[in-house]
């Protein structure tokens, strides 16, 4: 009796892995994680039902995972022309179709979820995620490239206060500051990446502005979140709203200092205040609306 060769046994299950894996590492997954987080933890800081909470989650993991997808498939041209390496349609670790499809598939799922949130929350979501498609598609190439990351994330406080009973809008200083932390997310996304976009004709905001532009403005809109979080709700900021204020200025400074030292200074600096700002954020939960 013949034997099977252990290798082929290897290959083939092998090759399935590396796609699976591949498509899940597609779908930027870093980014993925981050926002689902924040959502659930918003929906969490408003006390809302853990049912509720879970919903949210699922809602804006399904959302995120089709643009994540949409936007590894649409730019797979490019990471190829560039030799970007990571990507892993560019790489071949998964087909360009099984992407698209998977993209096609988390947004079919996504509209059930956000809508069963409730019409005026669903409704809201549902925008955000096509503004990130439109980003993807069409805007990033745009000095419009910001746009659709202020609607993505100043819009995240309406989906979470639009779920509860009475469906009530969210305060005014949560969606402005929700949209500051958009237009960081947005430059601190691009920076590590225009040169390589530079090359293929890619003419975002960040793009536009140049590296060092890019850098010198990262800290702007951090700062300006944490500004509107500590002064715009109603009473007094209390002692770690002022220790936030305080200290932000200097953090985002020091970092583009020693941005001449370090390279990653400036981008460490903004990740302290982002931490700071989503922190505080997530403490003025139950007065979001």
């Amino acid at each position: 009796m013949g034997t099977t060769d252990p290798s082929q046994v290897c290959g083939t299950t092998a090759w399935p892995l590396r796609r699976a894996v591949g498509l899940a590492l597609s779908c930027h997954p870093g980014p993925v994680v981050a926002v689902t987080v924040l959502a659930t933890a918003l929906a969490v800081s408003a006390d809302l039902s853990g049912a509720r909470c879970a919903l949210i989650g699922a809602a804006v993991l399904a959302g995120q995972l089709s643009v994540g997808w949409c936007n590894d498939a649409f730019d797979a041209r490019r990471d190829t022309a560039v030799g970007r390496r990571g990507k892993p349609v560019a790489d071949g670790a998964v087909g360009l179709s099984a992407v698209w499809a998977a993209a096609f598939a988390a947004l079919l799922l996504c509209v059930p979820l956000s809508l069963a949130c409730g019409l005026f929350a669903g409704t809201v979501h549902l925008t955000a995620v096509a503004a990130a498609w439109m980003y993807n598609l069409k805007l990033k190439a745009t000095v419009l490239s910001w746009l659709p990351y202020v609607i993505g994330f100043g819009t995240l406080p309406a989906v979470v206060t639009l779920s509860k009973p009475g469906h009530p809008w969210p305060q005014w200083w949560a969606v402005t500051a929700g949209a500051l932390l958009g237009i960081a997310a947005h430059l601190g996304d691009v920076l590590p990446d225009i040169g390589d976009d530079l090359g293929t004709g890619m003419r975002g905001l960040p793009q536009r502005l140049g590296v060092s532009g890019t850098r010198l403005l990262l800290p702007v809109p951090l700062v300006a979140a944490t500004a509107v979080l500590v002064l715009g709700p109603a009473g007094p900021p209390g002692v770690w709203g002022a220790a936030a204020l305080l200290t932000a200025p200097p953090t985002a400074v020091a970092g583009l200092a020693l941005g001449r030292y370090w390279r990653k200074a400036a981008f460490a600096g903004t990740v302290a205040v982002a931490a700071a700002d989503v922190t505080l954020l997530l403490v003025r939960g139950t007065a979001l609306a």
